[in-house]
């Protein structure tokens, strides 16, 4: 999904894949959804408890670190397009916070988000975040 609306946005020729950014691996909740996850395992949280056999937001936060330190090397605007669970936890990761924080962060499909500086790298920001309005 996240490739073909790279593709639907413009960038498709120019997209690198990357499989950090691939989405969270939900292991044997995979095609579940949570309602049905909560009525056999009721208080489940992605973020707090992960999925058996699949990530925990700790190793997802950790594929953020990795795409972040790559970032740093680069010069210019980069876009990512992405799944929305690996894009709340990189926002988060952005920032320096742990990656259990990302649940603060709700994002709506097609939604865009901009994370930058404020002076320089040491000062991470969110410039914009979850805009549909181009919807």
């Amino acid at each position: 999904r996240a490739r073909r609306m790279t593709e639907l946005a413009g960038f498709g020729e120019y997209a690198q894949p990357d499989a950090d950014l691939a989405e969270w691996n939900y292991g044997a909740y995979e095609g579940q959804r949570t309602i049905d996850i909560r009525a056999e395992r009721p208080g489940w949280d992605l973020l707090k408890d992960g999925c058996p056999n699949g990530e925990t937001a700790e190793a997802v936060g950790a594929r953020a670190d990795r795409i972040i330190s790559r970032i740093h090397t680069l010069e210019g605007d980069i876009l990512i397009f992405a799944h929305r669970d690996i894009l709340r936890i990189l926002a988060v990761r952005w920032l320096n916070l742990p990656a259990m924080q990302a649940r603060f962060f709700y994002l709506t499909t097609t939604s865009l988000s901009i994370l930058g500086y404020d002076h320089d790298l040491n000062e991470p920001v969110i410039r914009l975040w979850n805009d549909a309005r181009h919807l």
